[in-house]
Order: C-alpha cells, then structure tokens, then sequence
C-alpha cells in the first residue's frame, strides 16, 4: 500500500525529521512544508499558532497525504491536540515520541532537555516525561545561540565549542544519563554536543524517534519510486545552501506557495 507522509514545520528546522525518515522509509513520497515566511511561531499568540497550523496541514492534506507529521516543537507543545480533534488524518508531534524514548532509555531517572526559550518556558517537554513517569528528574535548559549556530554551520569552531559547553555545563552538573534534543536544529550540533556529554549519556534526537515510531504504521508501505516535494512560503537566497545542512543533501527545486489561501 502506498502512503504519503506530509511533515511541516515553521521554518527548515523540520527537514532534520524529514532526513530521519527518508533513511528509514526511502521508498516513500514526502511533502514538506515550510512556513518560513512566518517563522518563528514561538513568539506568537496560542491563537495564531492554531491557526497557521491548522492552515499547514490543510495545505498538505491539498496534497493528497495520509500521514501528517508536526516537526514544529511549538505546534507539538501548543495545539497538536485541537489538530488531531480537527482533522481525521493520524497526525503525530515532535515531542511525545522523544519523551517516550527518553523515559525508556534513562537508568537512572535523570533526563535533560535542551531546546529554544519558547519551548523550554512552555515545560512541554517536562509535562510529558513527567505524565509517562512522574518519577523522573527533569533539568531543562534553553540555549538560544544553537539555532543560528547551526544555520552558520559553526559546527567545528572553537567558539562553538565554548558555547555549547556553557549551556551544557548545569545539566551535566545534575548527573543525568540523557538528554533530549527538543528542537529540530539542534541535530546539526550533534557532533560537538556529543564531545561534550561524553559516550556515557545518551543523545536522543526527535526526528529519529518519530520515524522509529512510524515503523509499524508504514514498514508495508511501498511505492514505485520515492519522492521529495518541498514547498515553502517563503524563498530565502541561502535556502539551497542551508538545506543540504539540514537534509544532507542538495535540494534542487523548491516551490513556494501563499499559504494564507489555505483556510
């Protein structure tokens, strides 16, 4: 049976979770969306996040898809329940898969959380692990320099190195034995995150939970030939340049849309 996965996100972060799920589904069709003419969504209103929601996924239903990941951390934290209410589609967040993971994982009832201010103030990340197992000690911490790290590509510099080790310090400090990567930027960094944490403490990253949870909803899907239409709302000029970061590879063709049409 065929199936069609539509992902989409606020910005390119989301193309981090499509790249986990082309690895493990590559015979798959993906749409993405991205709403980068209006990123951030984190400073918005609960209302205006409703609502470019609800627009995105009516968008990629246009599309004809029948599987809706949310790989926004605000979408997942704000309103995936009013989308899953709306819509008959199985639509699937960012943030419980990795909490899940996260509680299976941890030995000793000690989890971190790093991720934007935005989504780090909403405790959606803590609220969760907390309701899978109210046992568990959560040390949350925002560290918004990672985001434009990431976009620079400052992977290898020193001053990287430095920053990262500033915002990781207190978590390590509290001896957790995982960490969750609660925003979808920050598996670029994974490289010097892991450095820094150590082999011990275990890395857990949204996008390959998400498809790992997937598995037994598509492992029998198949298709001819797999596909990858990426639409946004708005088309920066160092597009192309950041979505082979993002996706690991070179992105030739990209289609924009006035998402606004979508109500």
């Amino acid at each position: 049976m065929k199936r069609t996965i539509g992902v989409f996100d606020s910005g390119i972060g989301g193309l981090t979770v499509v790249k986990e799920l082309v690895r493990r589904f590559p015979n798959l069709p993906i749409i993405y969306f991205g709403d980068t003419a209006r990123v951030p969504y984190g400073s918005k209103s609960k209302e205006i996040i409703t609502k470019y929601a609800i627009q995105d996924t009516i968008f990629l239903l246009s599309k004809g898809v029948e599987f809706i990941v949310a790989a926004c951390n605000t979408v997942s934290s704000v309103c995936l329940d009013k989308l899953k209410a709306t819509f008959k589609v199985p639509i699937i967040g960012v943030i419980g898969p990795a909490c899940r993971k996260a509680v299976s994982v941890s030995k000793n009832n000690r989890v971190g959380i790093i991720g934007t201010v935005a989504t780090i103030k909403s405790r959606a990340y803590e609220k969760t692990i907390k309701s899978l197992n109210n046992g568990i000690r959560v040390f949350s911490r925002a560290c918004p320099l990672f985001v434009p790290l990431a976009e620079e590509g400052y992977i290898e510099k020193d001053a990287t190195h430095t920053i990262v080790s500033e915002y990781l310090t207190p978590i390590l400090r509290a001896r957790v034995d995982t960490v969750v990567l609660g925003c979808t930027h920050y598996p670029l960094l994974k490289p010097v995150i892991r450095k820094i944490i150590g082999s011990e403490v275990k890395l857990i990253d949204s996008g390959s939970c998400v498809a790992e949870e997937l598995e037994s909803v598509l492992k029998n899907s198949k298709s001819k030939s797999a596909n990858l239409e990426i639409f946004l709302s708005d088309l920066s000029p160092n597009f192309i340049h950041l979505s082979k970061k993002f996706l690991g590879k070179r992105v030739n063709r990209v289609k924009m849309i006035e998402i606004e049409r979508y109500v």
